[in-house]
């Protein structure tokens, strides 16, 4: 599986499984986000979102380990 596959698989699971809003994804896969003024004028971080959205990730991460390690 190629880095850009992975991105997207994760991009997908975030937004379409955990519910996270896509802009926060962008944000963490430090793509431009889409806004009609630009980059000039939207320089938001959203960091504390951010965090959550990659906990969210690191809990989905288990709770598939867990299964794989109780279906063996």
């Amino acid at each position: 599986m190629a880095v850009h596959c992975l991105r997207a698989m994760v991009r997908t699971i975030l937004a379409e499984v955990l519910g996270v809003r896509p802009d926060f994804i962008e944000h963490q896969l430090a793509h431009a986000v889409r806004d009609p003024n630009g980059r000039a004028y939207n320089r938001t971080a959203h960091l504390q979102e951010r965090h959550k959205m990659m906990q969210q990730w690191a809990d989905y991460l288990d709770r598939l380990k867990s299964i794989a390690k109780a279906a063996k």
